[in-house]
């Protein structure tokens, strides 16, 4: 049996028993970056959703020891460090690391809980500043965090720079101070003393969501123990953090966090998903729906449970074609297969994430009686209300029409349907929750039109 060797990171850091950050977070990121993960615990922490109950430091010797343990048996390929509590844990731990000459050391300067509650002494800011940071290949602090080592208040983009020139001068290689306590769109600011690198991104949730700062921070330790260089590390990790915040959860009855393993759960949903696609179109192809079917030909589309764009929504490129009663696909279920329908899924999520499947099959008033015997609810839009702007912008009509429906009852129907216009067939649109109900929905409007067959 041969074992492989791995690249390790370690991180320095409290323990939360509520596990969204801490170094349970860090851990978990690691292992989503197949980086194997090395612990030292500094402080034992009291803490759930609803935030911080007590912090006991553990014993400076203690944390001294734990890492000589993991020194005189491996260095890992980066570090970082997280709460530290006290300066005597400061001190044992800058001393450690270097007498151990740790390279690829990143800093998350956790100074206080989102709660209030202090996570690091007053003489320990001033020993992180001295000792630690002047080890530092980067130092990751939010705005509050970046006044305290600056030592000057951000009010403006200006002062970002300004904070960062002052902390690069206390000895760390590059800041990057991070915006999502901003108004507006988070924006996280990066300065090495070269150019300044905005990283904008769009704000995903307006819930300040528990351990985005240790995983952005683990994330990008674990892209420099993977041999990534500084940047790539941090883009990458701006990439992750999003699907992480994409995939939270709520573990309590308070604030949720951010789960870091959201993106490995993403991509064993891609492939299960494509699985049940594939087999729904054998299943309809079995049921001979062709005459469901438009003269356009017809197209089905569903999301992933966090679907951002059409890249994360399953189509069929080419289309379902249809063939006597029979239907045939050209090209097998693929991501990104068809951005038309895709937008049908993607407007009808925004209004309801649970929305996630549609099919178009041909409008006749029978097929709209079927859906009304069948109590399914329905929406409709008018073709000739499509305003200009949306006429002459290229592939917005349907995501216009979806959305006039949807606003027009109140949720997102099960059927969605408009009598066209100049050159537009009139079409009908099928929603449901997921490829299987949709399914289920289609073939009960088919039995219900070809009774007998």
């Amino acid at each position: 049996m041969n074992i492989e060797i791995v690249k390790s990171a370690l991180t320095i850091a409290g323990s939360d028993p509520s596990g969204g950050a801490g170094i349970q977070a860090d851990l978990k990121t690691f292992s989503a970056h197949q980086i194997f993960g090395q612990s030292v615990i500094t402080s034992l922490t009291s803490q759930n959703s609803l935030g911080v109950v007590a912090t006991d430091a553990i014993a400076d010797t203690v944390v001294d020891r734990q890492l000589q343990s993991i020194f005189a048996d491996t260095k890992p390929q980066a570090a970082k460090t997280g709460m530290l509590g006290n300066e005597a844990i400061v001190e044992v731990v800058a001393k450690a690391l270097k007498r151990h000459r740790v390279r690829n050391l990143i800093v998350d300067p956790v100074i206080r809980s989102s709660s209030g509650k202090s996570l690091l002494t007053a003489k320990g800011v001033q020993i992180l500043k001295e000792r630690l940071l002047p080890l530092a290949l980067c130092v990751t602090p939010n705005i509050k965090e970046a006044e305290l080592l600056s030592g000057m208040k951000i009010k403006s983009p200006a002062d970002r720079l300004k904070a960062a020139r002052a902390i690069l001068k206390l000895g760390v290689k590059s800041v990057l101070i991070t915006g999502g306590h901003l108004r507006g769109q988070p924006e996280d600011f990066f300065y090495d003393a070269g150019r300044p690198w905005l990283l904008s991104s769009p704000r995903l949730t307006d819930e300040d969501m528990h351990g985005t700062g240790c995983v952005l921070s683990a994330a990008i330790t674990a892209g420099l123990a993977g041999g990534k260089k500084l940047r790539d590390a941090i883009a990458e990790s701006k990439t992750f953090i999003s699907n992480a915040i994409l995939g939270g959860v709520r573990a309590g009855k308070g604030t949720a966090c951010v789960d870091p393993m959201a993106s490995l759960y993403q991509d064993r949903e891609r492939l299960e998903l494509l699985d049940r696609v594939t087999a729904a179109m054998d299943e309809l192809k079995n049921a001979k729906i062709g005459d469901l079917i438009p003269e356009v030909q017809s197209n089905l589309a569903v999301g992933l449970k966090a679907a951002r764009g059409y890249q994360d929504v399953i189509g069929i490129p080419g289309r379902i074609i249809k063939l006597g009663s029979d239907i045939v696909t050209l090209s097998p279920p693929q991501f990104a297969g068809s951005r038309h329908v895709a937008d049908i899924v993607l407007t009808a999520m925004a209004h309801d994430p649970s929305k996630r499947a549609v099919m178009n099959i041909k409008y006749t008033d029978e097929l709209i009686k079927v859906c009304k015997r069948l109590k399914f609810t329905i929406g409709s839009f008018d073709r000739g209300k499509e305003p200009k702007r949306v006429k002459e912008k290229e592939g917005s009509s349907l995501e216009w029409g979806t959305d006039t429906a949807i606003k027009k009852c109140g949720f997102v129907p099960d059927i969605i349907f408009d009598l066209g216009g100049v050159g537009k067939e009139e079409m009908i649109r099928v929603i449901a929750e997921d490829i299987d109900s949709l399914v289920e929905k289609i073939l009960k409007i088919h039995r219900q039109a070809t009774p007998g067959r």
